[in-house]
């Protein structure tokens, strides 16, 4: 193991540790509560969202503290989204990041409970990053994390796609869905931490229009999944989006399609990551990000363009 993999993997153990111990659990809880937050606490995914806020916090200057805040904070929201995707009344999911989902161990209710708990705990953390910005920049930043997590954000998209059933199964309206769920975290990843180091309106713009293409980017790998790979794959329940009518790529536009549109967005994104690094250097890690996304468009892929089986005609 090389000193890079060495760093990296102390990195993620570093945020597992902030991962689990960020909500502090009180003493005489009911039982049923805490373990549901245990559980979730435990299986804290890849952890490659907090990793990424942190180090744009940190591109601009954001004190380690309230970078590491803020990083946990958006992988609470993260979860917590996550958590209710996985609810009956949504996507119906059995697994999660490897184990099974709350609500199939400890019910509905207490999956709804741990999810507000995440919610609660991540806006507090979020105040306390932001409370050493200047006025007008912590303004921005709360406006910013509202509207990419309200009603006009997450929220829309996830209505959206709760009644895809009824909306026109094309490339148009599954990237609306998209924007509004997977291109809205990342928005939140890449952007928020930008904006709470006061970064100028070109970088943002630029950050934006990174945020944009990757997070379209990430989805379409995402829908590749579902359609390629099973639960020992991905540690997630798959191949429901053809069961439950939902938005899926693969299906609107078939998968060489879907390929096509993925590789365009990532060679779009690579002109304004190109701009955002020549003026802001201490953010060539984003370059890494970059490269990770396009091999694992060869890992899904590699044999998908020989499948013609959800291809248009």
């Amino acid at each position: 193991m090389d000193i890079e993999s060495i760093a990296d993997k102390r990195e993620i153990n570093a945020f597992a540790e902030g991962f689990r111990h960020g909500l502090p659990l009180p003493a005489g809880m009911d039982p049923h509560f805490e373990e549901s937050l245990r559980h979730v606490l435990d299986t804290p995914g890849s952890l490659v969202r907090p990793r990424i806020v942190f180090q744009v916090a940190t591109a601009y200057a954001v004190a380690d503290s309230c970078a590491k805040q803020l990083a946990i904070a958006l992988e609470y929201f993260h979860t917590a989204s996550l958590l209710f995707d996985d609810l009956p009344c949504m996507d119906d999911a059995a697994q999660r990041r490897g184990a099974p989902c709350a609500h199939v161990v400890y019910g509905e209710a207490g999956a709804i409970l741990t999810a507000l708990a995440l919610i609660n705990r991540a806006y507090a953390l979020s105040w306390r990053a932001l409370a050493g910005c200047a006025g007008q920049v912590q303004s921005g930043a709360l406006d910013y994390l509202e509207q990419r997590l309200g009603v006009g954000g997450l929220l829309y998209g996830q209505s959206l796609d709760l009644h895809y059933a009824t909306l026109p199964h094309d490339r148009e309206t599954t990237e609306r869905i998209a924007c509004g769920k997977t291109v809205s975290l990342i928005r939140l990843s890449l952007v928020l931490p930008a904006i709470a180091g006061g970064a100028n309106a070109r970088e943002i713009q630029l950050l934006e229009r990174v945020a944009m293409c990757w997070g379209l980017s990430y989805q379409i790998v995402d829908d590749l999944k579902d359609v390629f790979q099973g639960a020992a794959e991905t540690g997630k329940t798959g191949a429901r989006d053809l069961l439950l009518d939902r938005p899926n790529m693969a299906f609107a536009v078939g998968i060489p399609g879907a390929v096509k549109r993925l590789t365009h967005l990532i060679r779009l994104g690579d002109r304004s990551l190109k701009c955002v690094l020549a003026t802001r250097p201490a953010l060539g890690f984003l370059a890494k990000l970059r490269t990770d996304l396009e091999d694992e468009l060869v890992r899904v892929t590699q044999n998908a363009c020989a499948t013609t089986m959800w291809e248009q005609p």
